[in-house]
């Protein structure tokens, strides 16, 4: 929970001549879109360069592939630099999905081994996490972190879980359905000291820390560009800094599989890599626009407004306080309690998710943790206050309705 308590909003962020920065976007002006964390949302000069390299592409395709691995090399250094990286220990994959994807097919077998999760992973990951253990004819090992969990209690809660049979653990860096950050390294220095690899999902990371890779000795992270960085979607970094990256492939193998980690993954047949190519330019944009240090500042201020607002109209609603302690919240995310029975599973949430969308006009996100719901709130720069002014004026009372009237058993 925020300790800010923000009287007025902070100041939008405008372009270089004047207009809002939503100008910048091609965003539908008809819907309120405060859930920037899901999927993104691409800025028109990296939507514009990726059209571009597309015309070329599909001009000549024969020219177009043979020079691409070249491309997508260059791409990988300047995303590289980015993230604060050496640039031959990154691999760009299609999401971060894709990159636990690849470490689960590489990472050594162990034989009935577990592999620990939290109870805050992402649910496609957590999945995968799952069948790999099953082919090891291990288990799945869950360890709870309370929602509230400062860095010591998370780091203590995920340790308490480790073992003798421990293959592999899957950590959040930023969770997605709780919103929160995890001691990643603190626990990546523990899993060091015993031998036990560990995979990082920093699915929402990259855009929202300066530095994220900056004392983590992790064996594979991996972080959507698509997300806060502004990236065309199906882009992502997977980096490597471990003897582990020596066994790491693409998920297609090409002409590249003999090439060392990461060149082997910059040939990936006719697949279009145009959003990779492109991703420099997105970056630079909000580089060059207001900087990432202000982005990042301004997201932090307009998470803490929005928060404080969207809260108080729910507890005014129900009488309950409907902030949420978070242990180490992120600064461009947060939790709203949401009214019970409101989004008490995960499909339940996705399922009021798309109802406010189609009959409110609203982008957002609900998340289940524990059989309770939230709302989770992302911002960006071409997010303003009244985003979020609008949501708790028009669409807590609504949503207070369907609560009571779900409570009551109605269909509606």
């Amino acid at each position: 929970m925020s300790t800010t308590d923000l009287t007025t909003a902070p100041r939008p962020l405008t372009l270089a001549d004047g207009r809002p920065a939503a100008a910048a976007w091609s965003l539908d002006p008809a819907v309120k879109h405060l859930n920037h964390g899901s999927f993104g949302a691409v800025p028109l000069p990296a939507q514009e360069e990726q059209n571009r390299l597309r015309r070329q592409m599909d001009a000549s395709p024969v020219q177009w592939f043979p020079a691409l691995p070249e491309k997508v090399a260059a791409a990988r250094g300047s995303i590289a630099g980015f993230l604060r990286v050496a640039a031959d220990d990154l691999a760009l994959v299609p999401n971060a999905s894709a990159g636990a994807s690849v470490a689960y097919a590489d990472v050594p077998a162990r034989s009935g081994g577990e592999v620990l999760v939290t109870d805050h992973g992402y649910g496609a990951v957590t999945m995968g996490a799952e069948r790999l253990a099953r082919r090891w004819g291990g288990t799945l090992r869950t360890a709870h972190v309370p929602l509230d969990a400062d860095a010591d209690t998370a780091y203590e809660s995920v340790v308490a879980e480790l073992g003798e049979a421990t293959g592999l653990i899957v950590l959040d860096h930023i969770t997605s359905a709780t919103a929160r950050w995890m001691p990643v390294e603190r626990i990546a220095e523990e899993a060091r000291r015993r031998g036990v690899p560990i995979l990082v999902d920093g699915a929402h990371v990259p855009g929202l820390a300066d530095d994220p890779l900056s004392g983590l000795d992790c064996d594979i992270w991996v972080g959507n560009l698509h997300k806060f960085g502004c990236a065309p979607r199906g882009t992502a970094a997977l980096v490597a800094r471990t003897e582990l990256r020596d066994s790491l492939h693409p998920l297609i193998d090409s002409w590249g599989a003999p090439e060392p980690f990461p060149a082997r993954f910059d040939t990936q047949g006719t697949v279009d890599a145009t959003s990779y190519l492109a991703t420099p330019t997105a970056l630079g944009f909000v580089e060059d626009t207001w900087g990432w240090a202000t982005a990042r500042t301004y997201m932090r201020e307009l998470a803490d407004y929005a928060e404080r607002v969207i809260a108080a109209a729910f507890s005014e609603l129900t009488g309950e306080d409907c902030r949420v302690d978070v242990g180490m919240p992120v600064n461009a995310l947060r939790l709203v309690k949401v009214p019970a029975p409101l989004a008490a599973t995960h499909a339940e949430a996705d399922a009021l998710r798309d109802r406010v969308a189609r009959e409110l006009g609203v982008a957002t996100a609900f998340t289940s943790f524990g059989g309770v719901g939230y709302l989770r709130l992302s911002t960006h720069v071409y997010n303003t206050a009244a985003d979020y002014e609008y949501f708790a004026e028009r669409c807590v009372p609504v949503l207070g309705a369907w609560s009571r009237n779900q409570s009551h058993g109605g269909q509606r």
